[in-house]
């Protein structure tokens, strides 16, 4: 049962989420983040014109534990479909986005590459200067199976190594070439455990094939095996996250471990496949529209100037211009802790993607929400 900021519902979504985030006046913004203080250059609200000149305002960047820096706003690319995705990577560039969050399973891709191939080409931006994530997906879990999988996802984007490597979902399916394989409607599982993919994630870094490795969708209990036997430790944890889900929990926890957390659904997955007309929308709850118009912001705007002031590198998805250009607008102010706090207190346990399908698997990391059913 969910409590969702004054209305009660029974979760039943069913579906998979694997497919699963002009000028500036120099106006210094203290960004009070988790391990991070950092003066910003403030965009002025006007429209944005694509032009090769217009200087990109500078993202506050994280530092991982492995010393590398990491811009903590990006672009999400789940559920951007491939004839819409190249063109919103490119506005993105062209707006200050230097991080591009991507993965196999969104099979998008060679699309996000040909859109980092034609923004390094007209020289909006640098191989350098941008951070490109992607995900190791769930049939490729077992050793000899890792490498191969990020070789295809280097030649999907066009690239010769990432900037950051995650596995996606603890549990691994059957290996092959479907990538939800299943028989008589049941998914099916591989025998491969995330701690011997680990080695191999390792392997990558040793090869030049991505600076940093991380996990997502990992429990404390999961991350703490993979601790256990790190030469290398994961630098992040890609997680849902957002005021009816904050994981204060896991984040102080991560925090502890020198991991990073990386929130994705931000927004609340509002266009997720599953959703249902009863569902509670996030951006519609009237308190934080209460707290948008204190500030003078939507509630994205807000819902996402949460996330980066708890030290979280945040990626919403849009493929939108104006939307790209709104969510970039938020390092022009700062919530008070008051407001903070008070968003806090929209926690209901309201976690939007779940793969509640596959929660007999041994490694299934929602067993606690999600029980396999008697």
């Amino acid at each position: 049962m969910w409590c969702a900021v004054g209305v009660t519902w029974r979760a039943g979504l069913q579906r998979s989420c694997a497919f699963i985030n002009g000028c500036a006046h120099d106006v210094p913004v203290s960004c009070r983040l988790w391990n991070c203080s950092v003066l910003v250059r403030s965009s002025v609200s006007q429209p944005h014109h694509e032009r090769k000149d217009a200087p990109a305002m500078a993202v506050p960047k994280v530092k991982f534990n492995n010393g590398q820096e990491f811009p903590i706003f990006g672009l999400g690319t789940w559920k951007s479909k491939p004839g819409e995705v190249t063109d919103a990577v490119k506005h993105a560039f062209a707006v200050g986005y230097r991080h591009i969050d991507c993965a196999f399973i969104y099979q998008n891709e060679p699309e996000v590459g040909a859109a980092i191939k034609a923004k390094i080409a007209d020289g909006t931006v640098k191989r350098e200067d941008i951070y490109i994530t992607s995900k190791l997906w769930n049939t490729c879990h077992r050793p000899d199976c890792v490498i191969p999988a990020l070789k295809n996802t280097l030649k999907n984007l066009g690239l010769d190594y990432l900037d950051l490597y995650l596995i996606h979902w603890p549990m691994g399916y059957k290996e092959g070439d479907e990538l939800f394989p299943k028989k008589d409607g049941k998914m099916l599982y591989s025998d491969a455990d995330y701690v011997d993919t680990w080695k191999e994630m390792e392997k990558a870094v040793k090869l030049g094939l991505t600076k940093s490795i991380g996990i997502s969708n990992f429990t404390e209990e999961q991350t703490d095996r993979i601790l256990a036997i790190a030469e290398i430790k994961p630098v992040t944890n890609q997680i849902e996250c957002h005021p009816y889900l904050n994981q204060k929990k896991l984040i102080e926890y991560c925090k502890s471990k020198g991991i990073v957390i990386t929130a994705y659904s931000p927004l609340g997955s509002p266009d997720r496949p599953w959703a249902k007309p009863t569902d509670p929308q996030l951006m519609d709850d009237p308190k934080l529209k209460k707290v948008a118009s204190k500030y003078g912001k939507s509630t994205a705007q807000i819902l996402l100037r949460y996330q980066v002031q708890r030290g979280n590198i945040t990626i919403p998805k849009s493929v939108t211009k104006s939307r790209i250009e709104e969510n970039f607008k938020i390092f022009d102010f700062e919530l008070s802790a008051d407001d903070m706090a008070y968003i806090d207190t929209f926690d209901c346990k309201g976690r939007f993607c779940h793969l509640n399908d596959v929660n007999d698997h041994k490694h299934y990391p929602f067993k606690d929400e999600f029980p396999v059913k008697s």
